[in-house]
């Protein structure tokens, strides 16, 4: 079979304005980055046809480090849909260049079922992340000029709490020492540097629901703590009006095609594992908008990923899925199923049985959100029929609809059979209220405690006397009722990322907590996750190159 960008270069891509015009967006409303991806201003966004359209979320059980495919499903089911006559538009991430230079190459689906041009999604696109990475590395330059002007008067700062951001997966920037080399160079300070998908801005930017609202959230970015022990905010610093000039564009959702020439938006791209992992609720309204049916994804498994969809993307937007897909593989199935990960691609019916106990933790999670499911089987070549009906008879004997999804091979028509159940599911079974895992009124310790508890199977959390503090601060600034966000491993339910299968009862540690006030929500740090990722010893890198004036290696 062809590559994913051999595929992607093979497919009669058309221009962007003919894209627009199949869901109604006139031309003149285009702000045109090419002839094939353009720019949609928020104001197209119509609340009443929200409330009509279908949302259906894409998420999957605890992935493999290669991933389970969540992206290609979310674009082949919406190829599958459009194909059975349903209007609909995938609301996706955009990919981030240290994984697609790094571990798990780029993130514009694969095979048959992409988002195009890949080459363009993949690596700089319309620029956002370089926006966000721009708009957020400027307000530290403007932090670290107001403490070095005020550096001998009791304007300055007891504790700096903001850091800066790359869009690179680089280790030796987490922790960094700066202002060397005399006082003309600034003021000499600890710091270090998270990926840009971490970055609260990034964060901000997939929560605003316009531009007002953008500007109002970074006005409350927490900075730090002057000598008062009083925080001080981006508005004591007066610059969010320059920052918010910088994401003037950024804010604007991406209007792109499939592999099958059907529109889909793509935009935003906060990873799951150290942020909420969705992609932004301008462009999963903008979508709704314009489709009877919305694909959307949240990332890595539906224990980080779904879980902040609900909890906190949800919760502060109004949106409700009518139904959730969780994305299964023979793969993951089986790493779980404590079959050594050499042998995952081989068959293996009892050790991919033995997996089932991961999905099933899965299912029972969704169901106390009161979501509809479908578990669909990612096909690969390698897959044999004998595993795809075990797990078929599984799924039945849980009670969840089952469909297997052949879109990386045969695009659409691959994805119809999940497309068809999914229909069934949203026609047949009345959406049911979302449920929450906790409410606002409760502490910060009691919603990082249910999370623990009742998504992750933990017995206990435990604080680091670091966190405690923070967590206290919170409280007192009165920042309790913000919703939790979680970062932690995406291999594991637990913090530890070679526990796989379904740890029960462990000691799940907090080691450290950052209040994004703008985002508003609370970051709890568990282990040792790390914020800025690092490379592996053979990095994706090594595999790109430009021969002839055409990009090789990309995937």
């Amino acid at each position: 079979m062809l590559s994913d960008i051999e595929i992607a270069r093979n497919i009669e891509i058309v221009e962007i304005k003919e894209i627009a015009a199949k869901i109604g967006i006139d031309e003149k409303n285009l702000h045109n980055y090419g002839k094939f991806i353009a720019k949609v201003p928020f104001s197209l966004i119509n609340e009443k046809k929200v409330k009509e359209s279908n949302l259906i979320l894409v998420t999957a059980i605890t992935p493999t480090k290669a991933g389970i495919g969540k992206t290609t499903v979310s674009v082949g089911l919406a190829l599958g849909l459009n194909k059975l006559g349903k209007l609909t538009i995938p609301a996706l991430r955009e990919p981030s260049l240290g994984p697609c230079f790094g571990m798990k190459g780029g993130a514009a689906g694969g095979g048959y079922a992409q988002v195009l041009p890949m080459e363009d999604i993949n690596l700089h696109f319309t620029g956002d992340f370089h926006a966000i990475t721009s708009a957020h590395n400027t307000l530290t330059a403007l932090l670290d000029n107001y403490i070095y002007q005020n550096r001998s008067t009791l304007k300055g700062l007891k504790e700096v709490l903001w850091k800066r951001v790359l869009d690179v997966n680089d280790r030796n920037l987490r922790s960094v020492v700066t202002g060397l080399s005399g006082l003309t160079n600034g003021v000499p300070a600890e710091s270090g540097f998270d990926i840009t998908p971490a970055s609260e801005i990034m964060a901000i930017l997939c929560l605003s629901e316009n531009i007002n609202d953008l500007k109002r959230r970074i006005e409350n970015i927490l900075l730090g703590y002057t000598h008062e022990d009083k925080p001080f905010l981006v508005k004591d610093l007066g610059v969010a009006g320059a920052l918010t000039v910088l994401l003037k564009d950024a804010i604007y959702p991406n209007l792109v095609q499939t592999t099958e020439n059907t529109p889909a938006f793509i935009h935003g791209g906060p990873f799951a594992n150290i942020a909420h992992g969705c992609n932004s609720v301008i462009a999963t309204k903008m979508a709704m908008t314009h489709a009877d049916y919305v694909i959307t994804e949240a990332g890595f498994g539906a224990d980080l990923g779904a879980e902040k969809f609900y909890n906190i993307k949800c919760r502060k937007s109004g949106l409700r899925p009518k139904a959730t897909v969780v994305v299964v593989t023979s793969q993951s199935l089986k790493m779980h199923g404590g079959v050594p990960l050499e042998d995952i691609k081989r068959p293996n019916p009892q050790g991919l049985a033995n997996g089932f106990k991961n999905l099933d933790k899965h299912i029972e999670n969704l169901h106390t959100f009161g979501q509809n499911l479908i578990v669909t089987f990612n096909k690969f070549f390698f897959d044999t029929q004998e595993e795809i009906d075990l797990l078929a008879a599984h799924c039945k004997e849980q009670g969840v609809g089952f469909a297997v999804n052949d879109a990386f091979a045969k695009g659409g028509e691959g994805a119809i059979e999940l497309a068809k159940e999914v229909v069934r599911m949203v026609e047949e079974n009345p959406s049911k209220p979302l449920r929450f895992t906790y409410k606002d009124s409760d502490s910060i310790e009691t919603k990082i405690g249910k999370i623990a508890k009742y998504i992750y199977g933990a017995g206990s959390v435990e604080y680091s006397d670091k966190a405690k503090k923070v967590i206290a601060k919170a409280e007192k600034l009165g920042m309790g009722h913000f919703p939790v966000c979680i970062a932690k491993t995406q291999y594991s339910f637990s913090d530890n990322d070679k526990a796989f299968g379904v740890p029960k009862h462990f000691a799940f540690k907090i080691t450290d907590v950052a209040i994004n006030s703008g985002a508003e929500f609370i970051v709890a740090i568990a282990g040792t996750m790390m914020r800025m990722p690092g490379l592996p010893k053979m990095p994706n890198a090594n595999n790109i190159d430009l021969v002839d004036g055409e990009i090789v290696g990309l995937s």
